[in-house]
């Protein structure tokens, strides 16, 4: 009898927990009017070769569908070149771009530096374990990269450039933050060209896997922390958010989102996205 109880009480749980940690997230306030998006006076593109030939040779997809990186057989000659990319973008001027190469260049850069500070941190079981110090959850504010001048955290691209800026919630499936549960990290570099139609598939592709949404045998509805944390990204209230969410999964679990109607859980395993 207790445990239709228990269950009700552990999706509160979840909830509470989940709304709690979008309370301590940057709320997408623009960092400065440098980096927003003016159209260009010239045009340039990016050259991702170096980073294609790291993900070549050390990303890989597991039995489960989950893209994980080989961390622990990355030597120093393919780290210092990661490093030496990083460099290169940081030397770019992005309002130089288009908008879409625009976008490509800052989820490149988030995620190559994620890599890198993981590499640098190496062995470690999740990026939350990278901390500056007591109360830190994660590396997300160290400002360990130059862009115009400006020094810049992960944080700060991701929450003051990138979703004020853009306006565009599938970034949150292009972003990796090294996570098992996070949508997989793409196997090339983001690019410019067909941006809109890899969105669409990372959408697709995320929501069609349980770390996404799952159904439960009962109906109940679980799903990630990331249409918790970034709610206003996907919709203005959860009833969108749902929608949003129907729209976008396999007809199966579509039906099973419109009978439920509602979201009773949320998770997220923080273990690291490397190779078991």
């Amino acid at each position: 009898m207790l445990r239709p109880l228990i269950i009700a009480t552990l999706a509160v749980s979840l909830g509470a927990c989940a709304s709690v940690e979008r309370l301590a997230l940057p709320q997408p306030t623009l960092l400065s009017e440098d980096f927003a998006f003016q159209t260009p006076r010239k045009t340039e593109r990016v050259n991702y070769a170096v980073y294609n030939q790291f993900l070549a040779k050390y990303w890989t997809k597991d039995a489960n569908g989950i893209a994980r990186l080989d961390y622990k057989a990355v030597g120093a000659t393919d780290q210092a070149n990661l490093a030496s990319f990083i460099n290169q973008l940081q030397q770019r001027d992005p309002s130089n771009l288009t908008r879409d190469d625009q976008l490509a260049y800052w989820i490149n850069l988030y995620n190559a530096q994620t890599i890198r500070v993981v590499l640098d941190a190496y062995p470690v079981t999740s990026i939350r374990k990278i901390k500056d110090g007591p109360f830190s959850i994660g590396p997300w504010n160290r400002k360990d990269v130059v862009v115009n001048g400006t020094a810049l955290s992960l944080n700060d691209i991701e929450h003051r450039i990138i979703r004020p800026t853009f306006n565009e919630p599938r970034i949150h499936y292009a972003l990796n933050c090294a996570a098992a549960s996070c949508p997989n990290l793409a196997p090339q570099a983001w690019q410019g060209s067909g941006l809109d139609a890899a969105f669409e598939v990372a959408e697709l592709s995320y929501l069609a896997d349980d770390r996404g949404i799952s159904i439960g045998d009962d109906g109940r509805v679980q799903a990630s922390k990331i249409y918790s944390w970034f709610r206003e990204d996907f919709g203005a209230t959860e009833n969108e958010v749902l929608a949003r969410l129907i729209s976008k999964s396999p007809a199966p679990k579509a039906a099973a989102l419109r009978a439920r109607g509602r979201i009773d859980g949320y998770d997220y395993d923080w273990s690291l996205n490397e190779v078991q």
